[in-house]
């Protein structure tokens, strides 16, 4: 089977870290996904402007090889987990699959909101989310269940320039807290790029502290 690109994502995340770890997390966060021009035609997404989220099969364009087990930074980044049992990159295909809401249906564009994807991430294809057949609302998240509420508290000791609404999404961001779990260390400060932005932070006793905007 060949896959070919038929979109790619634009967004505001230019780097890996401080990109939300799964799908949804960052509501506020909004993406567009612009079509190759061979794939851009009204009637490939006649009707799809009827569903409220979609399916996104992508590429993890800088995965390098795979590995049969790999450590889940949720799990500390010492703790050896099989692959398969994991989102992790590196898989013998590197596929992601996320799920993302609908906000807007151009032709030739998609703007959707929640994408945990890179800015550039080719898109292999879209399906229509069917919350009839794809969601359970029963279903057991396995060892991912005792850290999906792991939270930080997000204060700003710096704004910058920054307007309401990228304040908004990049609270949504930290809150997740974007460190590797095995790093801890609260004399540390990490950086991260969103749009034009530098972001620096700390993170100590469950509070993380916005230091800069740069």
């Amino acid at each position: 089977m060949k896959l070919c690109t038929i979109a790619k994502i634009e967004n505001d995340f230019s780097e890996k870290f401080g990109i939300p770890r799964q799908s949804g997390l960052a509501k506020e966060l909004k993406s567009k996904i612009v079509f190759e021009p061979e794939f851009a035609r009204e009637e490939a997404i006649r009707g799809l402007e009827e569903f409220s989220h979609i399916w996104l099969i992508w590429g993890f364009s800088e995965s390098k090889g795979w590995s049969p087990t790999v450590r889940p930074p949720r799990l500390g980044g010492n703790k050896r987990m099989g692959v398969f049992a994991t989102r992790s990159p590196f898989r013998p295909n590197p596929l992601g699959l996320s799920a993302v809401k609908l906000e807007k249906v151009e032709l030739g564009v998609l703007t959707v909101s929640g994408a945990d994807l890179m800015n550039g991430t080719p898109i292999y294809d879209i399906k229509p989310y069917l919350p009839f057949a794809d969601s359970y609302p029963d279903a057991w998240g396995g060892f991912a269940e005792t850290v999906k509420d792991n939270q930080l508290k997000v204060l700003f000791e710096e704004e910058g320039n920054l307007s309401e609404k990228q304040k908004r999404v990049l609270t949504e961001i930290l809150e997740q807290d974007p460190r590797p779990s095995y790093q801890n260390d609260p004399h540390r400060t990490y950086a991260f790029s969103f749009a034009d932005l530098t972001i620096k932070f700390s993170v100590c006793d469950g509070i993380l502290t916005v230091k800069s905007v740069t």
